[in-house]
């Protein structure tokens, strides 16, 4: 398995400058900052033309980052992590510790916990939740590669993860919300 060290300091440099990124994430391919700097998420509303009531999640390395960012982790989250076949977000009441631009109108918010080496180094090194939203602008189909972004997106972030290889074809994850009550719900599949 490749190391990555350098992709993920140069990543790291541009996050912590509250810049924007393209990378390869568990899924397809997305837009990223820092979750918890508001500046850097109206800088991808701003980008992809997207109304801020439309929220996006965020990518944590593990379940003990997981736990930092939502004030009650539901027990059958766990369990749909565990058996979770694919990458799956799971939007969860009440979080906690992210940007107040990055929580939902009804304060929910979408967080997958990533199985990527790449993601789950970069996040665990960055110490912090990276926003994923899909790099296309609002209304447009989710690119399947690098290659479908379109110029617009690649010229208004401030990095461009180079391993470019990573998720040819790949698929957005699944999406769950969890009630306070632990009801759940399948937003999409």
């Amino acid at each position: 398995m490749e190391d990555h060290r350098e992709e993920i300091e140069k990543t790291i440099i541009v996050l912590k400058r509250g810049g924007l990124i393209l990378y390869p994430t568990d899924t397809v391919w997305g837009l990223g900052c820092d979750a918890t700097n508001p500046g850097a998420i109206e800088k991808i509303y701003a980008l992809k033309k997207r109304a801020e009531s439309k929220s996006m999640i965020c990518l944590v390395s593990d379940f003990k980052m997981l736990q930092q960012y939502v004030e009650e982790v539901p027990e059958v989250a766990y369990d749909i992590l565990k058996y979770a076949t694919k990458a799956t977000t799971i939007i969860y009441d009440r979080p906690l510790r992210v940007a107040e631009n990055m929580i939902a109108g009804d304060n929910t918010l979408g967080i997958r916990v990533v199985r990527d080496p790449f993601c789950g180094k970069l996040i665990r090194k960055f110490k912090r939740p990276i926003v994923s939203t899909s790099a296309n602008i609002s209304g447009n189909a989710t690119p399947a590669n690098l290659k479908e972004i379109s110029k617009e997106i690649l010229e208004g972030v401030d990095y461009v993860v180079n391993l470019p290889l990573q998720n040819k074809g790949a698929k957005p994850s699944s999406i769950i919300k969890i009630g306070g009550d632990s009801t759940v719900k399948i937003i999409r599949k």
